[in-house]
């Protein structure tokens, strides 16, 4: 067997990899609507696996056929960010819809080439390429400063090097499958390094907080971690916005709750709690609080709004 099909047949292993630890972060975020977007990882990795396999055997001969198949790999790779800046109840669902729009849309200039040129390179508009790689930069973005930013960085470095042809200055070139091969082992071990440091969310030390206060500061650790800053940041922002209002001593910042470390029973927790409870159920359900720190049998009591 040539080199380059056994470099491309490594690129597929591990493309087989990382679609499995994204199942497994579906699996393991279920009850969230940050699942949708491990599934996007999934259809995402399986294709790059599909693509190896095809030049493995012998197919998609030649740099057109090539670029064509790259281009609709590198359209989805984009997705399970996408997904995740719209992973709020009730329009989730739907948004789902704009994330396989805007995978389409990505991948028109390969349809284009094979089906009115064939034979020759996808013409990637030069905006398109800089909204890819913006793609690429929020994905890693959202994580860099969570736990899970070792495993961010890998992702978005295979993901660059995966799409290097349609990138802003890239010129046409030939297969290059140890390149290929570098890149899915850089997102192989990005994904496997947050499956594994979710398996579980690291807890607080335990006496920093206890009561309601610890099952706030818990849920919404787990969150960040889940979600990722941009929506963190938000439910931190709403939740400081309603603490204020109410004159609560405590406020969500990134790292957690702060400002309740010694008033963490007093009557004003159990308020705030079902307040930030509110908040997290546009994102996840009863069950997932419950897996992550902020079950309870006072709290499954509270009748909580959607």
């Amino acid at each position: 067997m040539p080199a380059s099909a056994s470099l491309l047949g490594i690129a597929g292993l591990l493309a087989v990899v990382t679609a499995l630890a994204a199942a497994s972060g579906a699996l393991l975020a279920r009850g969230s609507t940050a699942v949708p977007a491990a599934a996007w990882g999934v259809v995402a990795a399986g294709a790059f696996g599909l693509e190896a396999s095809l030049r493995c055997a012998g197919w998609l001969t030649g740099p057109s056929a090539w670029a064509a198949a790259r281009l609709v790999v590198v359209a989805l790779a984009t997705c399970p960010a996408m997904s995740l800046l719209g992973a709020k109840r009730p329009q989730h669902g739907v948004w789902q819809l704009i994330v396989l729009a805007l995978g389409v849309t990505l991948a028109m200039p390969a349809a284009s080439a094979s089906l009115v040129r064939p034979g020759s390179q996808p013409d990637v508009h030069l905006l398109e390429r800089w909204f890819i790689l913006v793609l690429f930069l929020v994905g890693w973005l959202n994580f860099a400063a969570t736990r899970h930013g070792a495993a961010a960085t890998l992702v978005a470095a295979g993901q660059v090097l995966l799409a290097r042809l349609f990138l802003p200055g890239a010129t046409a070139e030939v297969e290059q499958p140890v390149s290929d091969c570098i890149a899915a082992g850089l997102a192989a071990g990005g994904a496997v390094l947050a499956l594994v440091q979710s398996l579980p969310l690291r807890r607080r030390p335990a006496g920093r907080l206890s009561g309601p206060a610890a099952r706030i500061d818990a849920a919404f650790v787990a969150i960040r971690e889940t979600f990722g800053a941009a929506w963190a940041l938000r439910i931190a922002e709403r939740f400081d916005a309603i603490a204020k209002h109410r004159g609560w001593p405590c406020r969500l910042s990134f790292r957690g709750l702060q400002g309740a470390a010694g008033d963490a029973g007093a009557n004003w927790a159990t308020e705030a709690e079902r307040a930030f409870r509110a908040l997290a159920r546009r994102f996840v359900n009863a069950d997932w609080l419950s897996r992550h720190g902020a079950g309870g049998r006072d709290v499954d009591r509270v009748r909580e709004g959607g």
